[in-house]
């Protein structure tokens, strides 16, 4: 009989790693891409508006429902079963359907950055998991490898650790230096035009440039999240 990570019957929740959830997010984007591109190969075949407008009205409404429905009704969607993963609510079970489309459109507007918190969170929740009160667990324990998913963060609620007021002022104060530090340094090694700082409209190098700032500034963001929760910044350091 299966083992499902569920803290209803008494397993110890096993949180899925940033890695895991990227192979399941890559199995529904490859799905995706899948059922978009045959739906466009079905429609030029049949050559018919009506029959085209209908197919796609059908297609959006199902990549739409697809992770909510799967989701609240199996606990996770193909990717997530494809990696051995299942979102649990924090009472225990599935997510209801309400709950699960909310958890879809946090994470469709925050992207990538509301996976920045995993590392930073006591059960490894992103922002989406957060907000919904739900965590992602290892599905089957038994088919999991020990770099697949981690247990409970407990020194992030130890006695010695700084208030979470202070980190987060904290936090706050060194992302305002990091985002400072980074224009200062993009500014004064790119003489950017004033048709890109006006206008927006910038040659390949300027975009090239304001693109890896970009990537710069994420990881730096990342990484002061993760150690400021930590307690491993100076002004919020655990004891």
């Amino acid at each position: 009989m299966s083992l499902e990570a569920d803290s209803s019957v008494g397993i110890t929740p096993l949180y899925a790693r940033f890695s895991r959830r990227v192979s399941g997010l890559f199995v529904d984007w490859i799905i995706t891409i899948g059922v978009v591109f045959g739906a466009v190969a079905i429609a030029i075949a049949v050559r018919s508006d009506n029959f085209s407008r209908a197919l796609g009205f059908l297609v959006i409404a199902g990549l739409v429902l697809y992770e909510p429905v799967l989701v609240s009704s199996t606990g996770g969607t193909l990717g997530h079963h494809a990696s051995n993963l299942r979102v649990v609510d924090e009472r225990g079970g599935n997510l209801s359907f309400l709950k699960a489309c909310a958890r879809v459109v946090i994470k469709g507007a925050l992207g990538w950055y509301s996976f920045l918190f995993m590392a930073a969170t006591q059960r490894n929740q992103a922002i989406h998991d957060l907000l919904t009160r739900s965590t992602v667990q290892i599905r089957d324990p038994s088919k999991a490898a020990p770099n697949h998913y981690i247990t409970d963060r407990l020194e992030l609620v130890a006695p010695n650790m700084p208030s979470r007021l202070r980190r987060v002022l904290v936090i706050f104060a060194y992302v305002a230096a990091a985002l400072a530090f980074l224009l200062a340094c993009l500014i004064t090694a790119v003489d950017f035009s004033y048709d890109c700082l006006d206008n927006n409209v910038c040659t390949s190098i300027e975009n090239m440039m304001i693109d890896v700032a970009g990537l710069l500034w994420l990881a730096m963001v990342a990484i002061i999240i993760v150690l400021g929760w930590k307690g491993r910044l100076f002004g919020a350091r655990r004891a």
